[in-house]
């Protein structure tokens, strides 16, 4: 552990939901002068996830990569979890910048200087599931994403897996669907964790989306929900270990309904379940998955053995402890 201590570690997206939890991560764990954050630091609303954090440096995004050469003697690790990760934009050009063009640069530099990467890929890259939710990456050019945003990761893993020239170490992670504290500026890219504690709270009911295919009952839509607490102890365990270089699931492994979600954080609120259902909303319709569910197996085999958090334990914890008084991890 001093050996990886004694060199700096830049997370990238850091100010934003899973980075500045990756950030409070390292700090718990004694990295408290080495962590250099990147991100888009004109956009205040997302200051009170890096409060209170030991940070060493601050780079804005766009001079990041002109910095890079010279930060890289300094540098023992890189975290990539900078993304636009809105899936509702449609713009091809602005996912091709920041996800996919931005990422390849730090895939090169990391290359060049001999760098182990980590890097946020998505399960949106699975699309309908019709190719299942394997990690197997004989199988990945077989995904066909549904949105632009899992396109440019689907992208952007595709190329990884052609390069010859590698870091020394490197993994991508298909992050599931990911709820926990810091995601207060996502607005409605919030998970329904987040949303289903504030529509409670206000309205003491919940709205939960329609099915519209007729192999799916209302509010038995379900998704792998995973804590985000889960998905920065897993990159902890790869950034500590540095072995298996690849590309893995990242969720909890078992599906779980929407209802199943809703009932958890009305329990935790001590209220009684009343659900209302609503149409989905006609732009996401088309692309709206109905079922996740993550093959662990590769990462089980990487060596991970720690449990994951249940989904009722790990609503309890985000409402109790934070949602519910307004704190960051």
């Amino acid at each position: 552990m001093s050996e990886i201590r004694k060199s700096r570690i830049i997370v990238t997206g850091a100010a934003g939901f899973i980075g500045s939890c990756m950030v409070a991560k390292l700090n718990e764990l004694g990295h408290l002068y080495d962590v250099i954050v990147v991100d888009d630091f004109y956009k205040q609303y997302k200051d009170n996830n890096l409060k209170k954090k030991f940070i060493r440096d601050w780079i804005h995004r766009d001079i990041f990569l002109g910095l890079f050469d010279n930060l890289a003697g300094m540098t023992d690790f890189v975290i990539h979890l900078g993304a636009r990760t809105d899936t509702t934009e449609q713009s091809i050009e602005i996912f091709d910048e920041l996800n996919l063009e931005y990422s390849k640069a730090i895939w090169k530099l990391c290359v060049k200087h001999h760098i182990p990467l980590i890097y946020a890929s998505s399960a949106a890259t699975y699309g309908n599931g019709e190719n299942g939710y394997d990690d197997d990456e004989s199988k990945i050019p077989n995904l066909k994403p549904l949105n632009p945003y899992g396109e440019s990761k689907q992208q952007f893993d595709e190329w990884v897996l052609k390069q010859k020239k590698t870091p020394p170490f490197w993994a991508g992670f298909k992050f599931f669907n990911v709820y926990g504290p810091n995601e207060y500026h996502k607005g409605r890219m919030a998970s329904v964790v987040f949303h289903a504690f504030n529509q409670i709270k206000t309205n003491h009911k919940m709205n939960l989306f329609k099915s519209h295919r007729p192999d799916f009952e209302d509010g038995h839509q379900s998704r792998d929900f995973v804590y985000v607490k889960d998905v920065v102890d897993v990159l902890y365990y790869f950034f500590k270990t540095r072995k298996h270089s690849g590309i893995y699931n990242l969720g909890s492994g078992k599906a779980r309904t929407f209802l199943d979600l809703v009932k958890g954080v009305f329990k935790s609120l001590g209220q009684k379940p009343q659900i209302e259902f609503i149409d989905t909303p006609v732009d996401i319709r088309d692309t709206y998955q109905y079922f996740t569910e993550a093959n662990m197996s590769k990462l089980k085999n990487a060596g991970y053995e720690k449990p994951f958090t249940s989904l009722e334990s790990g609503i309890d914890d985000y409402i109790k402890n934070y949602l519910s008084q307004g704190k960051y991890y």
